[in-house]
């Protein structure tokens, strides 16, 4: 499987460049204002990838299954929820950055719920919400964030209960 990933990346990658080339003979101005673009993009997460790239390396190296299976797997309970919901608030940058972190983190035992939880507290942003309360006011930013928590943690137990009941019927 590691195999075919590999492929399919190089063949994306090659599709990206053949892309480019073909919109440099079209219209080359056009495509360098675009590969530009792209650049300043890549530019901007770099340091965002780093430290996923960091995060991703310090958990194979210094965290064992059994640990996440105990903090973040289905057994872990409130204290895996709350663990999920407080990483998803402080956790800053593209989302598509922490699937790799969040892949790594199931197959060493995190719970689907789980990953759900944390994906869905990512939509609270801290360094936004004085801007929120000067648009809409205190008490309307402390219910949406509140509302917002509760709602990742019912989500989290209904994709860990579908997805128990998915194995149950594939096994």
């Amino acid at each position: 499987m590691k195999k075919k990933k590999k492929i399919s990346g190089i063949w994306f990658l090659t599709a990206v460049i053949v892309c480019y080339i073909i919109a440099f003979i079209l219209d080359s101005n056009s495509a360098l204002k675009a590969l530009k673009i792209s650049l300043n993009i890549f530019y901007k997460i770099i340091p965002i990838i780093a430290i996923v790239l960091c995060f991703t390396a310090a958990i194979k190296f210094f965290i064992s299954p059994n640990k996440i299976s105990k903090y973040l797997g289905r057994e872990s309970g409130i204290s895996g929820f709350l663990i999920a919901a407080v990483a998803g608030l402080i956790s800053h940058g593209a989302v598509y950055l922490w699937y790799t972190l969040l892949q790594e983190l199931h197959k060493k035992g995190m719970s689907k719920g789980l990953m759900a939880v944390f994906l869905y507290n990512r939509a609270v942003k801290i360094p936004l919400i004085p801007i929120m309360i000067h648009y809409f006011s205190l008490k309307f930013v402390i219910l949406l964030t509140f509302y917002t928590i509760i709602s990742s943690f019912v989500l989290g137990i209904a994709i860990d209960l579908l997805s128990r009941d998915a194995e149950a019927i594939t096994s």
